[in-house]
């Protein structure tokens, strides 16, 4: 079991970086940063570019996986991403993860800047933006044509230091198939509950068994969110490889609060 933080992209952003400095001190294995436009505008909080805190969490880490947990890639040009990608696991010597979702909420992430707020329109988005950051960095002359991206004979290099390709984690928000089925194609899945509630260890067998009828899971990632009363031993019999510790902002000093969480160091 490996265990990581998953900090909401919302505050200074040098505190944030001081939260992934210190998750390394404590012996976690890995940092992550929400991506949100908006969130919470009933709190109205200052919220940052996730990539911008990730490289400047590259620059004062060594040892940390890091990524973005989750971003939507539907709302990104998949072309700068896979650029931002590559960038990232050379900037971690290999330790870039990225998680990728649709995005919620849609009228926030998506209707508020006047893009179409349809989850089957996100989610073919994020199918053919997945096709396209694969085809970029295999390093060859890329060409694509799809109903949303095209791709002319692009060439990118470097490539990225993990190969194939850095891990891609798909959220899939649980019971739904359609998701799973997507993530199957990938390396990991970030298993969600509709009601925002952490997943019990007997959900997350039930979510492993299916992705074990499309594919084998030995190499496979599964990351849930940690759960009060639940040992991270009971989430690893049931299937999980990642145990995340996050918190949602709210009108208290959650900073300290995760920050206190970071300095306890993973629940093993």
């Amino acid at each position: 079991m490996h265990f990581a933080v998953s900090t909401p992209n919302v505050g200074e952003p040098a505190a944030l970086v001081e939260l992934a400095e210190l998750a390394e001190a404590r012996g976690w294995h890995g940092f992550f940063v929400w991506d949100h436009l908006h969130l919470r505008r009933d709190l109205q909080l200052d919220v940052d570019d996730p990539w911008v805190v990730l490289g400047a969490c590259a620059a004062r880490t060594t040892s940390l996986h890091l990524g973005p947990l989750v971003t939507p890639l539907a709302r990104r040009r998949p072309h700068v991403v896979a650029k931002q990608m590559t960038t990232l696991d050379h900037l971690t010597a290999g330790k870039a993860i990225l998680g990728v979702g649709l995005g919620v909420p849609p009228d926030e992430e998506y209707g508020a800047f006047g893009e179409p707020i349809e989850p089957k329109v996100h989610a073919a988005m994020l199918d053919e933006g997945l096709d396209v950051l694969a085809g970029l960095w295999s390093g060859e002359p890329f060409t694509y044509e799809g109903m949303h991206f095209r791709v002319d004979g692009a060439h990118f290099l470097p490539r990225p230091v993990q190969q194939p390709r850095p891990p891609v984690w798909v959220a899939a928000l649980w019971p739904n198939r359609r998701p799973l089925r997507r993530a199957a194609r990938w390396d990991g899945v970030v298993p969600l509950s509709p009601t925002g509630e952490p997943l019990t260890p007997d959900v997350v067998r039930e979510v492993v068994a299916v992705i074990a009828e499309l594919r084998p899971v030995d190499d496979f990632d599964v990351v849930v969110t940690a759960a009060d009363g639940v040992r991270a031993s009971e989430f690893a019999d049931a299937g999980a490889t990642w145990m995340i510790e996050s918190i949602w902002p709210h009108p208290g000093d959650w900073y300290e609060e995760l920050k206190a969480k970071i300095a306890a160091g993973p629940p093993r």
